[in-house]
C-alpha cells in the first residue's frame, strides 16, 4: 500500500521499486506473499496525491475476491453517515489520488459504482462468481464514474479544438464533445464549484461557462481576485 501510495508500479519488476518489492515478496511467508502478489496484480494506482487508507484487512479480502472473480458483500457508510449493506461485483481496486476506490457492479439494478475503501465497514466473499467487462480500463471508467452525479451541473465551452483542449483537463472534470473544429463543448457535475474553476483556469484558450449558476459565479469570483493581485498589470 505504501508502494502504490508513492504512485510507483508496483508489479513491473524492470523498475527499481518493483525489483525491490518483488525481493521483498519472495522472502515472505507464502500466505503473505500470495496476499502482496495479489494487490500487485489486481490494483491500478493512478498519478497524484491526497490521504484516505483504507483498512489493510479490507483491501485484502477485495483483492482476492477480485482476483477469484468472487462477488462480496459490503457494508458501507456514506460520506454523510449514511450506512446500508449492498453486493458487488469486485471489477478492481483503483489507487486515484490518494484515495482508493472499488470500481464494481452492484446493487439490485446492478449499476456501476466507484466506493471508497475506507467508508467500507465490513467485506464478506461470497460464493457467487461474476464476470467482468473484457475491454475494461479501471482507471478510465473509473474518471468517467466520478465526474457524474454530483449536486452542480456544468456546461463549458471552449474556443479550442477536442484534442488541444483535452491534455489540460482530466476526464474526471467531465465529457469533451466537438462543436466544431475550433469549439469544444465540456459537460459534467461536481460538488465543489471552486475546485472546478481551479481546474478550467488552466486552459490554454478562451472559454465561457454557459450551464451551471454555481460554476458560473464562481469563476467571476476567481477571475475577480486573480486580477486584483496583478493591479499593475496593464502597464507591464
Amino acid at each position: 500500500m505504501a508502494v502504490l501510495d508513492g504512485h510507483h508500479d508496483a508489479g513491473d519488476e524492470t523498475e527499481p521499486v518493483g525489483a525491490a518489492l518483488g525481493k521483498v515478496v519472495r522472502a515472505l511467508p507464502t500466505a503473505v506473499a500470495e496476499q502482496v502478489q495479489a494487490i500487485r496484480r489486481t490494483t491500478a494506482p493512478a498519478p497524484d496525491r491526497g490521504a484516505a487508507r483504507p483498512d489493510p484487512a479490507t483491501t485484502i479480502a477485495l483483492v482476492q475476491a477480485s482476483s477469484q472473480n468472487r462477488r462480496v458483500r459490503l457494508r458501507y457508510r456514506s460520506e454523510a453517515g449514511t450506512e446500508w449493506v449492498t453486493e458487488a461485483d469486485p471489477w478492481a481496486v483503483v489507487v486515484r489520488h490518494g484515495r482508493w476506490y472499488l470500481l464494481c457492479r452492484a446493487g439490485s439494478e446492478r449499476a456501476v459504482r466507484a466506493y471508497r475503501l475506507d467508508r467500507m465497514r465490513d467485506v464478506e466473499p461470497l460464493d457467487e462468481p461474476f464476470e467482468r467487462p473484457a475491454d475494461l480500463d479501471p482507471v478510465a471508467m473509473l474518471e468517467q464514474h466520478l465526474a457524474v452525479g454530483w449536486e452542480y451541473a456544468v456546461e463549458v465551452v471552449v474556443e479550442s479544438s477536442v484534442d488541444q483542449v483535452r491534455p489540460y483537463l482530466s476526464p474526471a472534470l467531465g465529457r469533451l464533445e466537438a462543436v466544431d473544429a475550433d469549439h469544444t463543448r465540456l459537460t459534467g457535475t461536481t460538488g465543489n464549484p471552486y475546485w472546478y474553476a481551479e481546474q478550467l483556469a488552466v486552459i490554454p484558450a478562451p472559454f465561457r461557462v454557459i450551464g451551471g449558476v454555481e460554476l458560473r459565479h464562481t469563476v467571476a469570483g476567481l477571475g475577480r481576485r486573480l486580477l486584483d493581485a496583478s493591479p499593475n498589470s496593464d502597464s507591464d
